[in-house]
């Protein structure tokens, strides 16, 4: 039997979880304040996944950088290849709050959406109305 120390990250609480561990089986989970401490100790043993969140560039935004994250969890093990897709990836603006800037990233069958607004910038300083 083995033992393993995880922090949960489901809540705020960041419960301290152990598990006991034998022939590649969970026996025993302990820590968990709550029910989801549980689910995710077995999640993280069994499946790691994690959101994936980043930045791409944006042209003619007004600010260069756009917020993004993914809809869903990916496996742990694609999160680098999530990145590296998300890396050479430009938008132009305007870009709106949950709009769709990649669909099934890195083929994982999760798509990529923009994580705020992001409005276009004024193109010259006339004087003429908005």
């Amino acid at each position: 039997m083995i033992k393993k120390n995880l922090t949960c990250i489901s809540c705020p609480m960041s419960c301290q979880l152990e598990l006991t561990i034998d022939n590649g089986e969970i026996l025993q989970i302990t820590g968990n304040g709550c029910k989801n401490g549980e689910t995710y100790a077995r999640q993280e043993f069994t499946n790691p996944q994690r959101v994936v969140t980043t930045t791409v560039a944006c042209h003619s935004g007004l600010w260069p950088r756009l917020p993004v994250k993914t809809v869903a969890a990916v496996p742990k093990d694609k999160v680098a290849h999530v990145v590296r897709a998300l890396h050479g990836v430009e938008v132009e603006a305007p870009v709106q709050l949950g709009q769709v800037i990649m669909e099934n990233v890195a083929k994982t069958g999760v798509a990529v959406i923009a994580t705020r607004s992001l409005p276009q910038t004024r193109l010259n300083n006339s004087c003429e109305n908005p």
